[in-house]
């Protein structure tokens, strides 16, 4: 018999941040993930003691699905994170890290939660209202005549994670092919309103990276002897498509639940095969050349099918039946009996391809917005990584088209913010205290808090001990290497800012980034001639940091707005 325990009451805990537990935990969580920051993150491997997979990355989207944390907060704080990055795919770390480091801003000047609340969105609306002005120093316009601007914003992405362990040649490769896959996705006769393509990413493990490669359509992977026994296939303008998303196998597998009466005399098999024949010379009536199935094909149609020339393909799998549907033309067949001659398609060609020891068969559309990424890597682990990058910089560039601008990477967007915000705030303060809501040193308190947790989040960018600059003409971010003498000209040893689109040789004023300083106002507007001529800038999506900055705002508020935490114990 099982033991009867008495339920246990709910546990309340007051004022949950002044635990030096949760602080603790909180504190773990901010290391973890601020050692994973940048191009020169250091690699986490998660794995569960009892067994199982290993996963090694960088990546949020992998490390906070593979966290497992117990404490309300934390759990408050890593559901706000993934829900940014399952719309954005981007800047999940920037977001948690910012997240962390405005928490523990807050607690340490000791002002009232109420106050610091109120002011941090105030200063978030701040920075959105200066990200989204034409006078934004840190915001560049995208130009879609020319891929520059694009080709860096990839390659960007893809020198931020290093998991991919890719080489400077692969990562020009890999971006190269980014780009042309989703440049494959755009409409040529786009008018109004467009509507994006897809592209499918094909796996080429063990192959080389510099072996990946794009093709318009869409590749169906096949064994050397399936492809041996499709038909010759003749030569045509169009080829007619129909598409199934109900099992051809002949099976009583999707009649429901009940039971199936049927006359002692009757074959259920037998009555099934000669309905999927009918429907096969249904199919050689209206003439089509390609028969596709999301699940089974019975043998004795396949062989029917073949009889009459048409290729007859099967186990597509759900994941390609919207993209086969998107590039065909064909509403996806889900019953055996009458078929409406509007649910055909076509595609344009079809052939065969093979890429190391793989075969594919081979679908080209009539018109290109349907593409397949051939991806290859040295082994799984890696290609797991890439291919989750690759992913991440096709959406970037997908919301990159809905919002045309970049922001500039490397810690510069962040350096600059934090200074723009800091002068507004020390030498205009009257257009934030109007309200008189608070006092002038609690603003200039919360307002260090808040940008000190910005220029925190860029000193995560350096892992091996060096020290950060910021120049006091741009606010820009520079990284000086260690054991640096403290007595240098500066120039001599800094190259290019963090986004590189400023070098050491113009006439700038540098200081420790953590150094007490007089506000300045960064220099806004961003020229022409300075973006047009760097050609390998460090850049990041504007859409997904803009969101990610809100994220943490607004999820750090509401956990300094927790005045007691309830948890059920049985």
């Amino acid at each position: 018999m099982f033991r009867l325990e008495a339920k246990k009451p709910s546990l309340c805990k007051s004022e949950p941040l002044t635990s030096e537990r949760v602080r603790a935990t909180l504190s773990v969580l901010k290391g973890v993930l601020t050692s994973c920051y940048g191009p020169s993150g250091r690699l986490k491997q998660l794995h569960n003691g009892l067994g199982g997979s290993v996963c090694t990355t960088s990546q949020s989207s992998a490390l906070l699905a593979n966290l497992s944390v117990t404490h309300p907060i934390l759990k408050i704080l890593m559901t706000s994170v993934q829900n940014h990055v399952s719309c954005f795919s981007d800047c999940g770390l920037f977001t948690a890290i910012l997240c962390c480091n405005l928490i523990e801003s807050a607690q340490r000047i000791g002002l009232t939660p109420t106050t610091v609340i109120k002011l941090n969105k105030h200063l978030l609306s701040l920075c959105t209202s200066y990200l989204k002005s034409e006078v934004c120093g840190c915001r560049i316009t995208v130009n879609f005549s020319s891929t520059q601007i694009l080709l860096c914003l990839v390659r960007s992405i893809l020198t931020s994670k290093p998991a991919c362990m890719l080489t400077r040649k692969e990562i020009d490769h890999i971006s190269t092919l980014i780009l042309r896959a989703f440049l494959l996705t755009i409409p040529e006769n786009a008018e109004g309103h467009i509507i994006l393509g897809k592209s499918i990413i094909v796996p080429l493990k063990g192959l080389r990276v510099t072996d990946s490669t794009v093709l318009p359509g869409i590749l169906i992977e096949m064994s050397e002897v399936q492809l041996m026994k499709i038909p010759p296939i003749k030569k045509s303008d169009s080829f007619k498509v129909a598409l199934f998303r109900v099992s051809l196998s002949g099976d009583l597998s999707d009649t429901g639940e009940g039971t199936v009466m049927v006359n002692y005399d009757v074959s259920p098999e037998n009555a099934v095969l000669d309905q999927l024949l009918n429907l096969g010379m249904q199919l050689v009536g209206d003439h089509i050349d390609l028969v596709m199935c999301q699940k089974v094909i019975h043998p004795s149609l396949k062989q029917f099918l073949s009889m009459h020339h048409i290729i007859a393909i099967d186990r597509v799998g759900v994941a390609l039946m919207e993209p086969l549907s998107k590039m065909t033309g064909t509403q996806p067949i889900g019953s055996l009996s009458s078929i409406s001659p509007s649910s055909y398609g076509s595609v344009k060609d079809l052939c065969t391809a093979t890429f190391g020891i793989k075969w594919f068969f081979h679908l080209i559309p009539h018109e290109e917005t349907v593409c397949s990424l051939l991806l290859g890597n040295r082994n799984d682990t890696l290609w797991d990584e890439l291919k989750l990058t690759c992913q991440t910089a096709l959406h970037v560039l997908q919301l990159t088209i809905k919002e045309p601008f970049v922001l500039l990477g490397g810690g510069c967007t962040e350096t600059h913010l934090a200074a723009y915000i800091r002068h507004k705030a020390f030498n205009k303060p009257e257009s934030i205290l109007e309200d008189g809501w608070c006092t002038q040193t609690e603003l200039q308190l919360i307002t260090e808090a808040f940008c000190s947790a910005l220029e925190s989040l860029t000193g995560s960018l350096e892992h091996d001990g060096g020290e950060i600059l910021t120049d006091m003409k741009y606010g820009h971010f520079w990284s000086v290497q260690a054991d640096t003498p403290s007595v240098v000209h500066w120039p001599d040893v800094l190259s290019r800012c963090g986004c590189g689109l400023y070098n050491s040789q113009e006439e700038l004023n540098w200081c420790f980034l953590r150094s007490v300083q007089h506000p300045f106002a960064p220099q806004p507007c961003l020229p022409h001639e300075d973006v047009g001529s760097a050609n390998n800038l460090t850049l990041d999506c504007f859409t997904a940091k803009l969101s990610g900055l809100k994220v943490a705002v607004e999820t750090a508020n509401l956990i300094l707005d927790l005045s007691h935490v309830i948890e059920d114990k049985n």
